[in-house]
């Protein structure tokens, strides 16, 4: 007999991938690469490959994990179970700060990107409309995972489509442009710095895992599901990096980002074909969409998870049986991130990102390393690869930035040992 407490079992592998790729297919390509390249200038296709490679280590580790343990809550239910549950906790807190700052800067990305195809320039009604998108996203997030996923199936076609379109539109320049370009020597820490926050816009693929109570058949379907989300991504930041700056040079390309905050459709307007701006935008506006209501279903699930182990008010964890949704954590996670948006102005949103997320990645890791044999889908070298990178790479960002994100894990290891103490109590 189910237990109505319990999440329905609803999504086979292309459904998975395609909530992976709607995770990763959003302020990653259409803002990331321009940033990247301010950084690593043409050698940006280089460093998409690099933190594809740190990604595909992470990617492994999690998707083992996920096929062992495969319950709602991703890392923090993997360090419960495997290290320990001050590591659990990090690991739950971190991906909670991080992503719930992410998704409050794609939805002011998806109202830039929407105002701007109107020609309105404005800073209070991009904050509005960032703040409506994120009300209406949570209503559907809250009304079920088959609804969701349905409109992120239609969300990742259309950008898919605007991506291959910016690539063919742009190919024949980049190719003759290639030859001309100047590869100045960065540093060595510019170009571990630009691999940091590349790494970032891989890590949707740990939508699939923190889902996966309600994947069907996990340890087939997770790994599987995550492989080809992280193999589809890469190709396409690849083949849009190697263009953008092929196209238009790095300095463009990172300008385009820094002043009006929509790098790809800018630079199409280059390429000479009538409309194209118009798709990019298209694409760009429903990718951001697609990534905010991805983080609104991995959020959701990972504050399920912890409410479930007392980390979290018990409230959270209450499941709407008719629709096999957390009402209450989606709700909770939808007015974190409102309020986020409406502060309208999240400058080192990435950075910060790139800090927490590589903590939480690099417990992801250490977790995949306690698996028993019999559990283990990959070699050990991986989640050795994968660890040593995120550790590495984590103190590459800004030094305020990691200093910032060392504060909030020492803020989120005082709630725990509140929480513990409240338990212990009763």
């Amino acid at each position: 007999m189910t237990d109505p407490q319990s999440l329905r079992r609803e999504l086979g592998i292309p459904s998975a991938t395609l909530l992976g790729l709607g995770s990763i297919l959003g302020t990653g390509v259409f803002v990331s690469i321009g940033l990247v390249t301010g950084l690593a200038e043409a050698w940006t296709p280089f460093v998409v490959l690099a933190a594809a490679f740190v990604a595909t280590c992470n990617a492994l580790s999690s998707a083992q994990l996920a096929a062992a343990y495969p319950r709602s809550g991703g890392t923090y239910e993997y360090g419960y179970q495997l290290l320990h549950p001050m590591a659990g906790f990090t690991a739950g807190w971190m991906f909670l700060c991080a992503k719930s700052a992410s998704a409050a800067t794609a939805a002011l990305g998806f109202s830039g990107y929407f105002l701007n195809v109107l020609g309105v320039d404005n800073h209070r009604v991009q904050v509005g409309v960032g703040a409506a998108v994120v009300m209406a996203l949570t209503l559907l997030v809250a009304g079920g995972l088959r609804r969701s996923n349905a409109v992120n199936a239609v969300v990742v076609t259309i950008t898919v489509l605007a991506l291959a379109a910016f690539v063919a539109g742009g190919f024949s320049r980049a190719v003759s442009n290639w030859g001309e370009l100047e590869f100045v020597r960065p540093s060595v820490r510019t170009l571990l710095e630009a691999t940091a926050l590349m790494f970032v816009a891989y890590t949707g693929y740990g939508r699939v895992a923190t889902l996966g109570e309600e994947v069907r058949d996990p340890r087939r379907t997770i790994p599987k599901a995550i492989v080809a989300t992280l193999l589809a991504s890469a190709f396409l930041y690849l083949a849009v990096a190697t263009v953008g700056v092929g196209a238009v040079g790095s300095e463009a390309l990172f300008r385009a980002t820094q002043v009006q905050g929509a790098p790809l459709e800018v630079v199409s307007r280059q390429f000479g074909i009538p409309g194209l701006p118009l798709v990019i935008a298209v694409g760009a506006v429903t990718a951001m969409a697609g990534v905010l209501l991805n983080l609104l279903l991995g959020l959701s699930r990972v504050l399920l998870a912890m409410g479930r182990r007392g980390d979290m008010p018990k409230g959270v964890t209450r499941i709407d049986e008719r629709r096999s949704s957390p009402v209450v954590a989606v709700f909770v996670v939808g007015g974190i991130i409102l309020g986020l948006t409406l502060i309208g102005s999240i400058k080192t949103a990435w950075s910060f990102s790139a800090f927490t997320v590589l903590v939480y990645y690099a417990l992801t890791n250490l977790a995949a390393l306690r698996l028993q044999s019999e559990q283990r889908l990959y070699s050990r070298l991986w989640s050795i690869c994968g660890l040593a990178s995120c550790g590495f790479l984590a103190f590459w960002v800004e030094p305020r930035i990691w200093g910032a994100g060392l504060g909030l894990l020492a803020l989120g290891a005082l709630w725990h040992r509140v929480a513990q103490s409240k338990r212990a109590t009763i």
